[in-house]
């Protein structure tokens, strides 16, 4: 596993009003988040980033107003047309 520092500004930290396990998991989590959203990472990958089991990180897409799946309004009609 990589590790990575990351500098945390005072006024960050103390906005966040997180300890540094709690600001670190955070900041995994958002990450996890975002490059799910751009499409940089599937969501079982971005769950591994956030330390979450995947069910979980699902869920937490909702908080950061992530769609949990990605489909067009053509495809979501394609597929119900199938179903």
């Amino acid at each position: 596993m990589s590790e990575i520092t990351l500098s945390i500004p005072d006024e960050t930290a103390l906005a966040l009003k997180l300890g540094p396990e709690a600001m670190a998991a955070e900041l995994r989590l958002a990450a996890a988040v975002k490059l799910y959203e751009v499409g940089r990472l599937s969501s079982g990958a971005a769950a591994n980033l956030a330390g979450l089991p995947r069910t979980l990180f699902l869920t937490k897409l909702a908080d950061y107003g992530v769609a949990t799946f990605k489909m067009t309004k053509e495809e979501l009609a394609e597929d119900l047309a199938r179903a």
